[in-house]
C-alpha cells in the first residue's frame, strides 16, 4: 500500500471469506472521476435514515458505494457541521477512495487527494447550476400557467359581456315589437271610433224620418 509503504499478503483461497475484492483498473479510475464531478448527489433530510444508508454503503465494500458516501457527506459538510460519527465516516470514505486510486495509478495519496477534492468542487458547481436551471424552468412554467389562466378568465369575461349584449338586444327588440303592436292596436281603436262617430248622424236622421 502506497499510503504507508506496507505490503499485505492474503492467501488466494481466503479472499472471499475475508471480504476482499480485486482493485479497480485504469478505466474504472477514469469513470470514478467522472462520477465524482457529475453533480448527482443524494441529499437526505432525516439524520437517522441518512446515517443508516451511508453505513450500509460503507459495508458493501464497493468503491462506487463509498464514492456516494464521500459525495453526500462532503456536500452536507458545506451546509452544516457533521456529527462526530458522520465526520469519521467521511474521513474513512475519502481515505478508501484516495488509497485505492493511488494504488492503481501509482501516484501519491496527496496528489490523488487533490484531484478528488477538485472533482468534488466541480460536482457541487454542476449541481448548483442544475438546480438553478430547474428553478428557472419551474418559474417559467408557472408564469405560462398564470398567463393561460388570465387569458381564460379574460375570454370568460368577454363571453359574459357578449351574452349581456345579446340579452339587451333581445330585450330591445321585444320592447320595439310590443310598442309597434300597441301602436297598431291603438290605431285600430281610433279607426273604429271614427267609423262609429261618422255612422251616428245618419242613424239619427233615419230615426227622424221614420218618426
Amino acid at each position: 500500500m502506497i499510503s504507508n509503504d506496507t505490503t499485505v499478503l492474503v492467501p488466494v483461497g481466503n479472499v472471499e471469506s475475508v471480504g476482499l475484492r480485486r482493485a479497480i483498473d485504469d478505466v474504472e479510475v477514469d469513470h470514478l472521476f467522472v462520477l465524482l464531478s457529475d453533480g448527482k448527489v443524494d441529499k437526505h433530510q432525516n439524520w437517522k435514515g441518512r446515517f443508516k444508508d451511508n453505513s450500509d454503503k460503507m459495508r458493501t465494500g464497493s468503491i462506487y458505494d463509498v464514492l456516494d458516501v464521500l459525495k453526500n457527506l462532503t456536500l452536507l459538510s458545506k451546509s452544516k457541521n457533521l456529527s462526530f460519527r458522520e465526520k469519521r465516516m467521511l474521513d474513512r470514505a475519502k481515505f478508501l477512495v484516495v488509497s485505492e486510486i493511488s494504488e492503481v495509478v501509482s501516484q501519491s495519496s496527496d496528489e490523488i487527494s487533490e484531484r478528488v477534492s477538485s472533482s468534488l468542487e466541480r460536482c457541487f458547481v454542476v449541481r448548483t447550476r442544475a438546480l438553478a436551471r430547474a428553478k428557472a424552468a419551474k418559474a417559467k412554467k408557472a408564469s405560462k400557467s398564470s398567463e393561460a389562466k388570465g387569458s381564460l378568465k379574460a375570454s370568460s369575461v368577454k363571453a359574459k359581456a357578449s351574452s349581456k349584449k345579446s340579452v339587451a338586444r333581445k330585450s330591445t327588440v321585444k320592447k320595439s315589437v310590443v310598442r309597434k303592436s300597441t301602436a297598431r292596436k291603438s290605431k285600430a281603436r281610433k279607426v273604429v271610433v271614427a267609423k262609429t262617430s261618422s255612422a251616428s248622424p245618419v242613424a239619427s236622421r233615419r230615426r227622424a224620418k221614420v218618426s
